[in-house]
């Protein structure tokens, strides 16, 4: 129930922020407008300041996210090209991996295509494309210490410190711009519900918000009931993530307001191999927009930073391209 829970605050959290609109995701990949960015850096700021506090008081211990390598040229080589993968799969398919499920809970249509090709991703990498890379060798070159603080040599108060000032001062230049008509509160209040969702799943869980695994689990039970050998264990993120779309769909429901779609044409091939890419990169780095994003900054892991830095400027760099 903890995770149903959980991940309603979350699919809750994202149909009021407007995020969930693919829109919102593509015009901020072509550099149209800052929503999007906004509410990101709210709810990671946020969501911070509740991870310093669960961590302070002894309530959970929240380790930084590990290096994802693939065994080309550094430790971190899945994290970037991961990344890369993730971002190419939000500007196709106008979604994240977390935003598919409040997609499906508000009727997007492009969403129940997307979650289709993430979830013959999800196959596709659990028996397949995960095992081969798996038997990769890793890098020689010795891993980065696992968060920035350590990296750059200051303390965790400063990097904390520093952190919570950029993403203030970026959010207050970006609230100078106009936002779209997806926004029906504004978007650095989106962010703050995000990061309310984050306390609701530290409090419940003693864990952090994360959805690309989900689809990991999906792939073990079909795998797995093929070779009689069905994992009961594995279903903890799928329950969070049915929660998303239970909590998108009931906001909805109970304020429409919410649910008023800004159409985007976003064909059923596209929106498939969008979700197929980003939850092959997502699954390739270690996690998405929600689990490194979110809660892996909150960490200031430095993985974190590298996948979600080659998320969102290769996705840029195609939206640019693409004009």
């Amino acid at each position: 129930m903890d995770h149903l829970v959980s991940g309603a605050a979350f699919g809750a959290a994202l149909t009021a922020s407007g995020v969930y609109q693919p829109s919102v995701i593509i015009s901020q990949l072509k550099l149209d407008n800052f929503h999007m960015l906004q509410a990101f850096l709210t709810g990671a700021a946020g969501s911070t300041a509740i991870v310093t506090a669960a961590q302070k008081l002894g309530y959970a211990q929240l380790k930084p996210r590990n290096y994802s390598t693939i065994g080309l040229f550094a430790p971190w080589d899945g994290n970037l090209i991961g990344g890369m993968l993730l971002g190419t799969g939000m500007f196709l398919a106008g979604a994240c991996p977390g935003t598919v499920f409040a997609q499906m809970g508000n009727g997007v249509r492009s969403g129940f295509y997307a979650f289709e090709g993430a979830t013959i991703a999800g196959i596709v990498w659990t028996g397949i494309l995960g095992p081969l890379l798996h038997q990769a060798q890793p890098s020689k070159s010795p891993a980065p210490k696992p968060t920035v603080y350590e990296n750059l040599g200051v303390s965790r108060t400063t990097a904390i410190a520093a952190f919570e000032v950029m993403c203030a001062a970026i959010v207050a230049v970006c609230s100078l711009a106009a936002v779209g008509p997806e926004a029906k509160i504004s978007p650095a209040l989106g962010g703050l519900c995000i990061a309310a969702a984050q306390l609701t799943s530290v409090v419940l869980r003693r864990n952090l918000m994360g959805t690309s695994t989900s689809l990991e689990e999906i792939g073990d039970w079909f795998w797995g009931f093929f070779k009689g050998k069905v994992s009961p264990q594995r279903y903890m993120n799928t329950v969070f993530c049915a929660g998303m779309v239970g909590g998108a769909w009931l906001l909805s429901k109970t304020n429409p307001a919410f649910s008023q779609i800004t159409n985007v044409s976003i064909d059923p091939l596209t929106a498939g191999i969008g979700g197929f890419l980003m939850i092959i990169g997502s699954r390739m780095a270690g996690g998405c927009t929600s689990g490194h994003g979110i809660s892996g900054l909150s960490l200031l892991s430095t993985s974190s930073f590298i996948t979600i830095g080659a998320a969102f400027a290769w996705g840029g760099i195609l939206g640019l391209i693409t004009g």
